[in-house]
């Protein structure tokens, strides 16, 4: 009996609607013909319906839907990854032209067995997608790339318009929830990106609910203004499956408020919080500015 009590129950406010429309279908079909991934189908986000029917956005998986890291959060396939695919940017390229994306995000799995953390391919991929988009905006979303100063500047070099990398977690989770990355790495690479390109904007997001306290949550916000952060994303974490980590608590719509107004008042040029939110949710209505800047030197 103490055994079953120790999963909550998923609250009211956590239902997901279903949406299933020609934009849902349209865009899976899409991927599928391209044999492209998607963090929305591989990670299991709750909003896959929204942004696939609704707002017709995606988020881009490249470098294999294979992640040579273990985190205790993520539903993301993990093993031995296979070659690259030297391809990939351009089917990316052409599946955003294909669905008129005016926003892209572009994602990839942690590979530490490649030199470069992937950060080539990713490149790449920026360049791919801008020629043959050239007012789309481009958000990626790196792994750490093993800290690799090099890395990182080989993915600023390609002038993303957001550079987004996940802290997580709070410092004194991070052990525990994560595999291989570390919190002060996390923090440095966000630093570096800001050094070497000082006019794009950097974000990173924190699941809560594992157990963290609203002094950690607030510490947290404080570590990424320090690193002048941008943009933060706040959302609950959900456990994809019995074998990761449970969930320790479900914050109530009025504690994200809360934290929202919290964070907007550290400093963030914008702050997403809610139930739902993960990292590139609403990732569209955060780049206005860009997009009118990219269509103004037009």
């Amino acid at each position: 009996m103490a055994k079953k009590e120790e999963y909550i129950r998923k609250p009211d406010w956590l239902k997901i609607k279903l949406n299933t429309n020609e934009n849902y279908t349209g865009l899976k079909k899409l991927m599928r013909e391209n044999n492209l991934n998607t963090v929305c189908e591989e990670a299991k986000c709750p909003n896959i319906h929204e942004c696939w029917a609704v707002r017709r956005t995606a988020t881009f998986m490249i470098l294999g839907a294979i992640c040579t890291r273990a985190c205790r959060f993520c539903a993301v396939k993990t093993g031995l990854p296979t070659e690259l695919d030297t391809q990939e940017p351009e089917r990316v390229a052409e599946s955003v032209k294909l669905m008129n994306l005016k926003h892209a995000v572009i994602t990839a799995v942690a590979r530490d067995d490649l030199k470069d953390g992937g950060a080539g391919i990713f490149a790449e991929t920026i360049r791919a997608v801008r020629r043959e988009n050239p007012f789309t905006t481009i958000e990626v979303l790196p792994s750490d790339m093993g800290g690799v100063f090099e890395n990182i500047e080989t993915l600023m070099d390609a002038r993303p318009d957001i550079l987004n990398h996940n802290i997580e977690t709070v410092r004194e989770l991070t052990p525990r929830v994560r595999a291989r990355a570390t919190y002060d790495r996390s923090l440095e690479l966000l630093k570096r990106a800001k050094e070497l390109q000082p006019d794009i904007p950097t974000k990173s997001s924190i699941m809560i609910g594992l157990g963290e306290t609203k002094e950690q949550i607030i510490q947290t916000m404080d570590d990424l203004r320090a690193n002048n952060v941008d943009i933060m994303a706040i959302g609950q974490y959900l456990q994809p499956s019995k074998k990761h980590l449970k969930v320790q608590k479900y914050y109530h719509p009025d504690e994200f408020a809360e934290l929202k107004e919290i964070a907007m008042t550290k400093g963030f040029s914008h702050c997403e919080a809610g139930p739902l939110v993960r990292s590139s949710y609403h990732a569209d209505e955060q780049v206005n500015e860009a997009s009118k800047a990219r269509q103004a030197q037009a």
